[in-house]
């Protein structure tokens, strides 16, 4: 859900994946059957789990990433194309929800937000490597951690470069906590008591006596 939910167009969204080499294979292989059962669908249906993007424009955006990912090696395990489908919504901008591995971390694909329905599925040995590897980006809004092991969880989410993380979950929101991003994903913060100083303007005012 975090990869696809909203067809990827949502500022929480995960395109990065990073998994422990020991499940990674079955990690690709479990993703790849998820992406391939979000079946596009009338919008307004409850039943459907995925929409078109917001417009052919952004879609010509999406489907530019999708090519430079392919032209920087990437293995496209599902999607990376238009599905076609039955009027009347052949003309939606669709696009099937995909899943690459294979890219380098410094790629654009990687680096950049694709603001789609993909994800990119990349193996690690050991912690420090998943915390390098996850905080190696220009963004930090937001992340999530998946253990068994609540000792690592806390280790990890201590060291993370992120306004919210999640921990064995993900979009779990109460308005009145903090949220806002680090580094090019914004400063300050909304939400509860920090809303009042986000929409405040605070003055110096001084009098010489």
């Amino acid at each position: 859900m975090a990869a696809f939910f909203n067809c990827g167009q949502i500022c929480l969204g995960n395109e990065r994946l990073y998994v422990e080499r020991a499940i990674y294979d079955r990690t690709v292989e479990a993703m790849t059957k998820a992406a391939k059962s979000f079946a596009p669908g009338d919008p307004m249906d409850k039943a459907t789990r995925l929409g078109p993007l917001s417009s052919h424009g952004h879609r010509d955006k999406v489907l530019g990433y999708f090519k430079a990912a392919r032209d920087a090696g990437a293995e496209v395990h599902a999607g990376g194309v238009i599905p076609d489908m039955p009027a009347p919504f052949d003309g939606g901008a669709w696009v099937e929800p995909t899943v690459w591995t294979g890219l380098a971390q410094k790629s654009v694909p990687v680096q950049e937000e694709v603001f789609g329905p993909v994800t990119h599925i990349m193996p690690f040995d050991d912690a420090d490597e998943a915390i390098a590897l996850a905080n190696d980006s220009p963004y930090g809004l937001a992340g999530t951690i998946w253990t068994k092991d609540m000792s690592r969880a806390h280790h990890v989410a201590s060291r993370r470069r992120v306004g919210a993380l999640w921990v064995n979950s993900w979009m779990i929101r109460d308005l009145r906590t903090p949220f806002g991003g680090m580094k090019a994903s914004g400063i300050g913060r909304e939400g509860g008591a920090a809303s009042l100083h986000f929409y405040s303007e605070i003055r110096n005012i001084c009098t010489r006596l």
